[in-house]
């Protein structure tokens, strides 16, 4: 079944300028742009260029998207070097030792910075982005379930992993692929995200783990990662039952280290088992690279690893996906070495401070109110105050637009769906300058929206989930 049908009318565009055929004007001219099937012809290089280039304007501005997490901007050295490397194969480590050797190399600088007990002893590969290294992760805790309950000589079927309304649709995605019950707690009232409670409710002799999100898409808060490990100590203790933690640190993995040195969430909590995040998030390069950690070898069942020989010794692999760009590797290890420890930390900290004070300034205009203020990740989601009819987010959303802004709205999941948010991501590159920028346009809107009779979006339907 094709995910993108093709098209019954075999619509085809002409090229907007005749110049486009470089020295021939006759071939811009006569030139008919397959759509749908491949030309007969080739075109010469300069006018394919042209001709996807001018389709291209009609995308967003990257740097006005405030919807996504994913990195928009890196420097020209950065560029320049991971240009150096887009013909390079991650999966190839016998060809390309040396790329194999900075994965290696940022593996250990996670360990480290996720205070792994023995960081030599800490095991992690890099991915495609955080999606595939939730599925990792997933994978190992189910098999090193099975594996406990076979050893016991128990029945090995029907295990469920307990998460929060608010992850990522990846896990939703990883319960269906690999047959795994989601135990899936909802939001309610002011609880945006999973609690202790809700989490300990839920388990039982058949839970693989529980998957504790540090930076929630929704609305940028961390959940209470140390009070949830705590929470399932307690119930080893009374019920005998080992639940494992799996952090999924897909933004807040390459903020809270710099940020938040304070709030326990990484391996120094023994429950945690696992750690995942996004390079091409917070971790400042572009898309699509992710990274997974296991605490130790005991965490990565040994069967699901394979060897590759690479200078003489083994590199395990462990991945979905086969052959990659080793271009993003690159690329982080570049970030790693370039900014250092106060180097990440001045980065993040002049997002949260542009998005503390982006906060304050959207407050301020009257008709919204914060969820959240961007004091954990650089994020924030607000709403319309009660008694506010004449529009709805949505109309802010689409309004803002017609500026450039890309700006997200949409409703929370269950049982909170009848709150309806706007969010804003703020990343590296986006400066004090365009947050005020952002809050002029922002607030040049509202006497027009406020002269409405009233919202002419009021559904939104669909979320994100960056």
């Amino acid at each position: 079944m094709a995910l993108h049908p093709a098209s019954s009318t075999g619509h085809q565009r002409r090229p907007r300028h005749p110049l486009h055929g470089l020295a021939n004007p006759v071939l811009g001219e006569d030139l008919v742009v397959p759509t749908e099937r491949l030309a007969e012809q080739p075109l010469p290089a300069e006018t394919a260029y042209r001709l996807v280039h001018d389709e291209l304007l009609l995308d967003g501005n990257a740097q006005l998207n405030l919807a996504t997490f994913v990195t928009t901007w890196m420097e020209p050295e950065a560029n320049r070097l991971m240009g150096e490397c887009t013909e390079k194969n991650m999966i190839d480590k016998d060809e390309y030792p040396q790329t194999a050797e900075l994965e290696r190399r940022c593996v250990s600088m996670l360990a480290h910075l996720w205070n792994a007990p023995v960081p030599e002893r800490a095991v992690g590969c890099s991915t495609t982005g955080s999606s595939e290294a939730c599925m990792l992760a997933g994978m190992a805790l189910k098999r090193r379930w099975v594996r406990r309950r076979q050893e016991a000589g128990q029945p090995a079927d029907r295990p469920n992993l307990v998460m929060g309304a608010n992850v990522q649709v990846c896990w939703e995605k990883f319960c269906n692929y690999w047959e795994v019950e989601p135990r899936t707690v909802p939001m309610e009232g002011d609880r945006y995200h999973l609690s202790a409670e809700e989490a300990v409710a839920r388990c039982d002799e058949r839970t693989i783990g529980v998957v504790a999100v540090l930076g929630s898409t929704f609305d940028g808060s961390y959940e209470p990662v140390a009070e949830i490990a705590g929470a399932l100590d307690d119930l080893q203790e009374t019920k005998g039952l080992d639940v494992p933690v799996h952090v999924d640190g897909a933004s807040g993995g390459m903020v809270a280290p710099f940020l938040d040195p304070g709030t326990v969430w990484d391996f120094r909590l023994p429950r945690v088992a696992s750690v995942n995040t996004s390079g091409h998030k917070y971790g400042l390069v572009y898309p699509g690279v992710g990274w997974v950690l296991w605490r130790d070898e005991d965490m990565l069942p040994s069967e699901l690893v394979f060897n590759v020989n690479y200078l003489g010794g083994n590199m395990p692999t462990f991945a979905l996906n086969f052959s990659r760009p080793g271009a993003q590797v690159v690329g982080q290890y570049y970030m790693f070495l370039r900014l250092g420890f106060q180097g990440f930390k001045a980065v993040q900290k002049a997002s949260r401070d542009v998005a503390t004070w982006l906060a304050g300034q959207v407050e301020r205009l009257g008709p919204f109110q914060l969820v959240t203020r961007g004091d954990q990740l650089p994020v924030f989601a607000f709403t319309t105050r009660p008694g506010t009819t004449a529009f709805s987010v949505f109309d802010v959303s689409r309004r803002m637009r017609e500026r450039g802004w890309l700006v997200p709205a949409y409703t929370f999941p269950a049982n909170r769906s009848d709150l309806s948010v706007l969010r804003v991501v703020v990343r590296n590159g986006f400066s004090r300058d365009l947050a005020g920028l952002f809050v002029e346009d922002l607030g040049r809107l509202l006497p027009q929206l406020s002269r409405q009779s009233g919202p002419l979006e009021a559904d939104g339907g669909a979320g994100f989930h960056h």
